[in-house]
């Protein structure tokens, strides 16, 4: 029986102005790891210029310079430049994101159980949050 030390791993393009993100995005994100919800694997920074060229920060190598000190991912790196350039195409000039990898805590213990029961995960697909809850208002709105 294999023992799963990982689940699945979500990347995720949060933006914001300017070149260092907001304390606040990260109070959030932390709060989500503490409760257990989430493990954070791995954190990038990343700038398009107003002229368009990109920067790429690990976090790990920023010296505290985005005020992110103690903010430590599990496996620093899984994030690669590759990614990084590809998920900076979806910044527009003179905005930051930061790459945010997550592993959903649910999803190693669901593949880990399947897995024991002799089930495998074949495919999973997500549906962001903004269509559910528009798909919910239309069928709330279809029950009235």
């Amino acid at each position: 029986m294999n023992d799963f030390r990982f689940g699945p791993a979500e990347f995720y393009l949060v933006g914001f102005e300017g070149e260092r993100p907001d304390p606040a995005t990260f109070r959030a994100l932390a709060d989500l790891v503490d409760s257990g919800v989430v493990r954070l694997l791995d954190v990038v920074i990343v700038t398009r210029s107003e002229s368009g060229e990109v920067q790429i920060v690990e976090l790990e190598s920023d010296g505290g310079v985005l005020g992110l000190v103690g903010f430590e991912p599990i496996a620093a790196g899984l994030a690669g430049e590759e990614d990084a350039e590809a998920l900076a195409g979806a910044l527009a000039p003179g905005r930051s994101a930061a790459i945010v990898v997550l592993e959903l805590a649910f999803a190693r213990v669901l593949a880990q159980r399947l897995a024991e029961a002799g089930g495998e995960v074949l495919r999973s697909e997500r549906v962001p949050a903004p269509v559910v809850n528009a798909m919910m208002d239309i069928l709330d709105q279809e029950g009235e």
